[in-house]
């Protein structure tokens, strides 16, 4: 048998407020969590406390969901204060014992149906798109190691030292995915551009790596397989006299032989 007893603990509740609360159009899920927003606060002699929808919902056995739109509708109607937020990410919640303050129910209607929307927290450590075991970020940092050798050499490291190997990373993957470059191809380019005369100091980033890498690699191939010019061919004296005996035994005047065709 149940037997609750003060001894054991006991909140302390003004009886004008019991009076006024009585009489206040809450409807059952509201009611509820006021008398639990008095337990965790009168209750250990504290005006405030924070306390999570997931928190209330299991105090009042109820969705996290319906507990929402209650909750904002006795906020909406002052009988709940919110004071700020919590070490947990959780609202810290207080009754407004100024009852004066409350609105009814009929001037919260509106509030009720569309609950204030909570503060959006900024996004801290945002996941990046392309983690540092992705194919496309390694080829980023493989590429710029090789370039900031390149700009230092020329004096200009300020135009890469902010270079965002995340963007250099999408355009690596828009050259692989999107042009159809075959990754060895774009490696033996990369490695080619940054040794090139001209070519090293005019291609410093991902995505002048990839608005070139045509022309570069059709420049890259004739370098390394240049046109080989046709070998003269080389007049054997010998040949003139084998034309000379053919004359001769033809019966023809060895004088009228041309010596210089």
């Amino acid at each position: 048998m149940a037997s609750p007893q003060t001894k054991n603990g006991y909140t302390r509740i003004a009886n004008e407020i019991l009076e006024v609360i009585a009489k206040t159009d809450l409807n059952g899920t509201q009611l509820r969590i006021v008398m639990v927003i008095w337990r965790y606060t009168y209750g250990f002699r504290r005006k405030e406390y924070e306390m999570s929808l997931v928190f209330l919902s299991e105090a009042i056995d109820t969705t996290k969901s319906h507990v929402k739109k209650e909750l904002n509708a006795l906020i909406g109607r002052r009988i709940i204060n919110v004071v700020g937020i919590g070490k947990r990410r959780g609202r810290i919640l207080s009754f407004n014992k100024n009852y004066e303050e409350w609105d009814d129910k009929s001037t919260t209607q509106q509030q009720q149906q569309d609950p204030p929307k909570e503060p959006i927290s900024p996004t801290v450590n945002k996941k990046p798109k392309y983690d540092e075991d992705n194919t496309y970020y390694r080829m980023a940092l493989y590429f710029h190691k090789l370039v900031s050798g390149v700009a230092k050499e020329a004096g200009v490291e300020h135009l890469i030292r902010k270079a965002n190997m995340q963007t250099w990373a999408d355009d690596f993957r828009k050259l692989i995915e999107i042009d159809g470059v075959d990754k060895h191809l774009a490696k033996s380019v990369m490695d080619w551009v940054t040794k090139d005369s001209f070519w090293k100091t005019n291609v410093l980033s991902a995505k002048k790596l990839r608005e070139k890498f045509g022309e570069l690699a059709i420049k890259m191939n004739a370098t390394k397989n240049p046109v080989k010019p046709l070998r003269e061919t080389v007049k054997d004296s010998r040949d003139k006299e084998i034309a000379f005996q053919k004359w001769v035994q033809e019966g023809k005047d060895p004088d009228e032989f041309d010596w210089g065709a």
